[in-house]
């Protein structure tokens, strides 16, 4: 339930909760919804197949690095087996927007003939998602035995262009 009230600095919404699990379904349900938006924000249009997918991947990792509420709220999810998101409605349809812009990414890159046949775009989006994940997930572990700064500017785009090369090559066409 929201509420808007005017103050003199302007309108603000105030939101009411019946319980911290509804609140949490909010928090979980915009957390998504931002990573849609912005995925969505990305030129997929310009230059090649491949310069669109290379921006969209880079565009994930940084995304996810720079977001690591994200990253908590999906481990969480899984370890109580999505019980909060099998009770927002509509969010599969909306995580499948993701899914339609990487259809339309692959479906370019395979009348450009540089993108193999039998890409499914879910099993895209799960690698591109498991390679940005990583470098926020296991960041605390990884540098206490590795000594590695995963949040540094620098390691970003260092993993941001690995995840994409790394990407780039399982969907190019090989000769």
């Amino acid at each position: 339930m929201t509420e808007q009230r005017h103050s003199r600095s302007g309108l603000h919404r105030i939101y009411y909760f019946e319980g911290k699990d509804e609140l949490y379904r909010a928090v979980l349900q915009r957390a998504y919804a931002r990573v849609r938006e912005s995925e969505a924000e990305v030129d997929i249009e310009s230059g090649s197949a491949t310069d669109a997918l290379r921006r969209l991947i880079e565009h994930d990792v940084r995304y996810h690095a720079r977001h690591p509420e994200l990253v908590r709220l999906v481990m969480n999810e899984n370890i109580h087996r999505a019980e909060h998101l099998k009770q927002i409605e509509g969010l599969p349809q909306g995580n499948r927007r993701v899914i339609g812009i990487l259809e339309s990414i692959i479906a370019r890159g395979q009348a450009e003939g540089t993108f193999r046949d039998g890409i499914d775009p879910v099993d895209l989006h799960l690698n591109l998602t498991a390679l940005s994940f990583y470098n926020v997930s296991n960041q605390f572990t990884f540098a206490h035995n590795f000594g590695v700064d995963m949040t540094s500017p620098e390691a970003i785009e260092r993993r941001a262009g690995q995840v994409a090369d790394i990407i780039l090559a399982w969907v190019t066409k090989k000769d």
